[in-house]
């Protein structure tokens, strides 16, 4: 699974990187950034949980 960020929806609030660390963080402008693509498999649960939690739906699941 791949999971796409929409920079114009995110606001910086980290969630996604406070759950899955392994699989997103900040850039310079604090934007999520995906640092796994594709997801390992072994954080995809946690992926799919960032991506519900987004409180401004930026995150997408990709297939």
């Amino acid at each position: 699974m791949r999971v796409v960020v929409d920079r114009d929806r995110c606001e910086g609030n980290a969630i996604c990187v406070k759950i899955a660390p392994e699989v997103f963080t900040l850039d310079d402008d604090e934007y999520a950034i995906v640092i796994a693509d594709p997801v390992p498999v072994d954080q995809e649960a946690l992926a799919e949980r960032a991506v519900a939690e987004c409180p401004r739906a930026a995150l997408s699941r990709q297939d």
